[in-house]
């Protein structure tokens, strides 16, 4: 197994986190770089002179590394802000640019809001078309039912490369024949998938893809879009041309900095096999579990086809909220909605066909860089501990099955 680095100064004194996919910490040696960037090459890198270039030559190389991570080319790699604004671009842009009068857009029931968001304001504003593709009990996407769902006016299909709640991973590389037959475009949402696993832009037959720099150690406020050359979108922001013309106003090259730090950082560690040593350490506290909690214990999602960092699991008869109330050593998250003291199943479990009572049960737990054995052990004595102090007459339990 690769070697764990050295202790995170912000994970030192409290609980046991595993909520990564939500967001990770900033990698000490991300922040090292970005610091730089801040303070003594301050410059606008569109300057010519003294001041701009050092930020010009520092934007390039993490154009370079974030490329590299994803097996692009630097001038396809476009910065943005959020991983949001690199969805929008891509949707928004490709059916902008396609100049059809009703542009079709397809995608899938557990996107990420981002996209399904985006899917609702273009049929609102702009007359698009928009078809969702159901999922099966894992989560995933059957390639048939895009083939089915495709027509001349398909301008765009978007389909994430792993889910944020379980882990599940698409059949992208059929996903985006299936579109390029029908002569669509075909983005992908990889916002929890870069650095975590191999990603390669020419294999994977994208065209559009999308880099989330809070979700691999970067700051938040900074990641990429993938756009293969060739490829025509309206811009999401006018103005000086920066991005490709494809995204206006003068770079945070400290961000963009961060994101490459990040993403070489990532592709080390992909090389090194630190998504196995994350699998295993996975899989051990998924073990410890069930032996725990023997027939209590349920896997939501694919047991293999999915991120090797992720977990999301119900345990019968205790709400997920409950479990995480009472283990205040180990911070993670229930994957549904909470708001104003009120829980709501997970759509994304629902959409699976998971009864929305069991849906409530879920607890989703994420590993990270960070994450060691001793973590672990002390994560799944803390959710035994809860599960079975658990007052189980006012809990799920009580209801009907």
């Amino acid at each position: 197994m690769t070697r764990v680095p050295p202790p995170h100064p912000g994970l030192t004194d409290g609980p046991v986190y595993l909520d990564y996919n939500a967001t990770t910490p900033v990698d000490p040696r991300v922040v090292e770089a970005l610091l730089h960037h801040l303070t003594d090459h301050f410059g606008n890198p569109s300057s010519i002179h003294f001041y701009g270039g050092e930020p010009r030559r520092a934007l390039a190389a993490a154009r370079a590394q974030v490329a590299e991570l994803i097996g692009a080319r630097p001038g396809e790699i476009v910065f943005t802000a959020s991983g949001s604004e690199a969805d929008l671009l891509a949707l928004r842009g490709a059916a902008l640019a396609a100049a059809r009068t009703r542009p079709h857009i397809i995608t899938q029931a557990t996107e990420h809001p981002a996209i399904l968001a985006t899917c609702q304001a273009l049929e609102r504003l702009h007359q698009a078309r928009i078809t969702v593709l159901p999922v099966d009990r894992h989560g995933l996407v059957d390639p048939a039912a895009l083939t089915a769902a495709l027509d001349e006016d398909t301008v765009l299909v978007s389909v994430m490369a792993a889910n944020n709640e379980t882990g599940a991973l698409q059949p992208v590389r059929e996903l985006a024949d299936a579109a390029h037959r029908a002569g669509a475009l075909f983005h992908c949402d990889a916002a929890q998938a870069a650095g975590k696993i191999p990603l390669d832009v020419r294999e994977s037959g994208v065209d559009l893809l999308t880099i989330v720099g809070h979700k691999m150690y970067a700051p938040k406020g900074v990641a990429a879009l993938f756009v293969r050359e060739g490829v025509r979108l309206e811009p999401v922001v006018h103005g000086g041309g920066q991005e490709r013309a494809l995204r206006a106003g003068t770079e945070n090259v400290a961000l963009a900095v961060a994101l490459g730090a990040a993403a070489r950082l990532a592709a080390d560690d992909l090389a090194d096999g630190g998504h196995q040593r994350i699998r295993e350490l996975r899989d051990e506290l998924h073990h410890r579990l069930v032996d725990a909690l023997p027939g209590r214990v349920r896997l939501n999602g694919p047991a293999e086809r999915r991120l090797p960092n992720t977990l999301n699991i119900g345990i019968d008869g205790v709400p997920g909220h409950r479990v995480l109330d009472g283990a205040p050593g180990v911070a993670a998250s229930t994957g549904s909605a909470c708001h104003s003291g009120t829980h709501t199943p997970s759509p994304v479990l629902t959409t699976m066909g998971i009864a929305p009572a069991r849906a409530l049960e879920a607890v989703r737990l994420s590993l990270g860089r960070w994450t060691t054995r001793d973590e672990i052990a002390a994560a799944a004595t803390a959710i035994t501990a809860a599960a079975t102090a658990t007052d189980l007459p006012n809990s799920s339990s009580a209801r009907p099955r």
